[in-house]
């Protein structure tokens, strides 16, 4: 693709449009980006996924490799707008990482709407260092599915949090980081994915504006 990442395109052509990027640790085309898509792309929405630099190098050598920083990271999700916006007509978000960047610019990239699937909000372990701040100001629409156990912002921790009236959050109950629940739940991993689907998808389809 010319003028930005190397994107892989599921749903109708005509269908509203979700701008989805990868976490930190797994490709665009890992089991849960592809079980996540399917099923947006099944309910008629046009998902667009895409690449960081340190993910697209890591497919090309094998070598894992941390994260880019975080110009590099806001820089390619604007590279992306630029190709698959206008920003206005879309709505961006992704797993983990790539919503959590995504959130950072939603406002000033003045995008349709923000959906994040696990959202980090603060490091495994470490609560006290809490990145509500970017959910506190957001005046975009914003959706996040959330597991109710997520280490990285479990209810607790986000009930303690400041967000803004922008933001709906959908619990999916006993979910973890990839809301997959605990066998003693009673919970699967294919009913936590399809709720968090059935969500993403009522909200795009809710948000995301049609081509002019």
């Amino acid at each position: 693709m010319t003028g930005g990442p190397a994107v892989l395109l599921d749903g109708p052509d005509d269908g509203p449009r979700f701008l989805f990027a990868h976490g930190a640790g797994a490709a665009m085309d890992s089991p849960w980006m592809d079980g996540v898509t399917q099923g947006l792309a099944g309910a008629g929405v046009r998902v667009i996924r895409f690449e960081f630099p340190y993910m697209a190098r890591r497919r090309k050598d094998g070598r894992r490799r941390p994260p880019d920083r975080q110009p590099i990271l806001l820089d390619t999700w604007r590279r992306v707008l630029a190709v698959h916006g206008p920003a206005d007509r879309v709505v961006i978000g992704g797993k983990s990482m790539g919503g959590r960047m995504a959130a950072l610019l939603a406002d000033a990239d003045g995008v349709a709407g923000l959906a994040c699937l696990g959202y980090p909000l603060h490091p495994a372990g470490q609560p006290e260092r809490t990145r509500a701040e970017t959910l506190r100001d957001l005046r975009t629409p914003t959706l996040i599915c959330q597991g109710t156990r997520d280490p990285l912002g479990s209810r607790e921790t986000f009930s303690t949090a400041p967000l803004s009236p922008s933001v709906e959050v959908v619990w999916l109950e006993d979910g973890d980081h990839g809301f997959k629940p605990r066998r003693s739940s009673g919970r699967t991993d294919a009913q936590a994915i399809a709720e968090a689907v059935a969500a993403t998808a009522t909200f795009i389809q809710t948000h995301a504006r049609p081509l002019p």
